[in-house]
């Protein structure tokens, strides 16, 4: 058979063609603060079923009882057992030992780190860098069961939690190994009206999306705002 009697080459994937998601139960470790709680209300706002988890059961169901829109609370492990994806909103302080107790309960799960590893002086925020690279290199690490991927790193939680704001102008970087798993996550972005999920590399550079957060913070310092990040041309 010569070159010219070879088929065709397949027509390159959109990559935009994202998949459903909206039957999708996602749990949202860390849910009872700001950036989890208020990711959880987004996405229950935009119809997503969503749990959210706690080390305490009960503070996770006071916080679902005060998001409304159908979210329920339990405890971590519950919530990661009952989810298909799991976000991973927890404190940095206590994110390797979080992951390290469910390692087993997550195993096969996708979960979306969104940990930004930082620390605070007289100067402002810094980037801290974890002896892994970074907090979702660590989760990979310590979850070599689970499909982890790095996502809504740069939202704002001020507006993610203010029910007067309809839409919330950003992109959402989005990093992980499986092109899969990566799309999922970009299409559970976009559910949240105003959102894009931008590809942007796999874990391996996840360390200078987390490290952004806190440019970000110096931002919003100085000229009194909840920025976000728009990537152009795409």
């Amino acid at each position: 058979m010569t070159s010219t009697d070879s088929a065709p080459n397949a027509a390159a994937k959109d990559p935009w063609d994202l998949p459903d998601v909206s039957g999708l139960v996602v749990g949202v470790l860390g849910g009872t603060g700001p950036q989890g709680k208020g990711l959880a209300y987004r996405l229950a706002r935009a119809g997503q079923k969503v749990i959210i988890g706690s080390r305490a059961a009960e503070r996770a169901q006071a916080a679902a009882e005060e998001i409304g829109h159908g979210v329920e609370g339990a405890d971590n492990a519950e919530a990661s057992r009952r989810s298909d994806v799991v976000i991973v909103a927890v404190p940095w302080e206590g994110h390797g030992k979080t992951l390290e107790f469910l390692r087993e309960v997550l195993a096969g799960k996708l979960v979306v780190d969104c940990v930004n590893p930082l620390g605070f002086d007289k100067k402002g925020a810094y980037a801290l860098k974890p002896e892994e690279g970074s907090a979702a290199e660590q989760a990979a690490a310590l979850l070599p069961d689970s499909r982890v991927t790095a996502a809504f790193h740069h939202l704002s939680a001020v507006l993610l939690q203010d029910p007067e704001v309809e839409q919330i102008d950003t992109d959402v970087m989005v990093l992980g190994e499986e092109r899969a798993d990566v799309e999922i996550v970009q299409a559970l972005a976009g559910r949240i009206p105003g959102m894009r999920g931008i590809f942007a590399g796999r874990l391996r550079n996840a360390h200078q999306v987390e490290s952004l957060v806190a440019n970000l913070i110096s931002v919003n310092r100085r000229y009194k705002a909840h920025a976000g990040l728009r990537v152009t041309d795409v």
